[in-house]
């Protein structure tokens, strides 16, 4: 009726957002995203890889979600759930649909060497709305890595690695998604934390990128939205966009400068 939750959150409010990127000294880039308690860690591992047979000038991006049992009780150890199956998809769709990264950009050498990129996006602690915490710690970790020049020995064939000289990715869209929790088809709260999407009778997330087009919308059945709703919704995730695009890039900067 106050259109607040029990402790005060408004319905249109986020949790406060924390971007941390470079946190793993190991990988070739990486990010560590809190969204409230929610709190997620995205590590890139780039190997080398012959491109596939029917993309010849192409390399890979691969995700991979993890949610272990030490993140919430929910989840028990062994092989990925499908709660983890179905994030790793969705991922995987905003990679496909938003053209985050040009895959031709990844080859080496046409037909012979490509990079693969392993994304393992691990939670750490679940409190709902994972879908635009590993969205966004996804999208930090690639803005990390750094590549290093590859060139191919004419005479040997070989793959030769200059670590001295690294190159950033080419990032070209920034996607960042926005997940909705529905109540009786008609009541959206955004940023449901774990209790409220066990309450919720359905979920949306749109996933929007800087010039507010549509990437992709994941709806898990549960409740049917109207079309108006569905407006406010993506009225709702381009605001968005702008928040963490601006805490994104001054993080960046940040990190840049040290």
């Amino acid at each position: 009726k106050e259109n607040c939750r029990p402790y005060g959150r408004e319905l249109g409010e986020f949790r406060t957002t924390t971007v941390n990127i470079g946190s793993i000294a190991t990988a070739d880039g990486s990010a560590l995203v809190k969204l409230g308690n929610t709190t997620v860690i995205c590590g890139v591992k780039a190997e080398f890889a012959a491109p596939p047979a029917d993309a010849t000038n192409k390399g890979y991006i691969v995700p991979n979600v993890d949610l272990p049992a030490l993140c919430s009780a929910r989840f028990r150890s062994g092989p990925p759930g499908e709660e983890a199956q179905a994030a790793s998809q969705f991922i995987a769709d905003v990679i496909e649909n938003s053209q985050i990264i040009m895959k031709e950009e990844l080859c080496i050498a046409n037909g012979k060497l490509a990079w693969v990129l392993y994304c393992d996006l691990i939670c750490l602690d679940y409190d709902g709305n994972i879908l635009d915490a590993f969205t966004c710690a996804f999208l930090a970790a690639l803005k990390n890595v750094q590549l290093p020049k590859v060139t191919i020995n004419e005479e040997t064939g070989l793959a030769e690695v200059n670590f001295k000289e690294k190159t950033p990715l080419n990032i070209r869209k920034h996607p960042i998604a926005t997940s909705f929790a529905i109540f009786d088809d008609t009541l959206l709260i955004v940023d449901p934390t774990a209790e409220e999407e066990d309450l919720a009778t359905g979920s949306i997330t749109v996933v929007m990128d800087e010039d507010g087009r549509l990437c992709s919308v994941h709806k898990p059945g549960g409740s049917g939205l109207t079309g108006a709703k569905l407006q406010d919704c993506i009225t709702r995730a381009v605001t968005r966009h702008k928040e963490v695009k601006k805490l994104m890039d001054t993080t960046t900067e940040s990190v840049k400068l040290k």
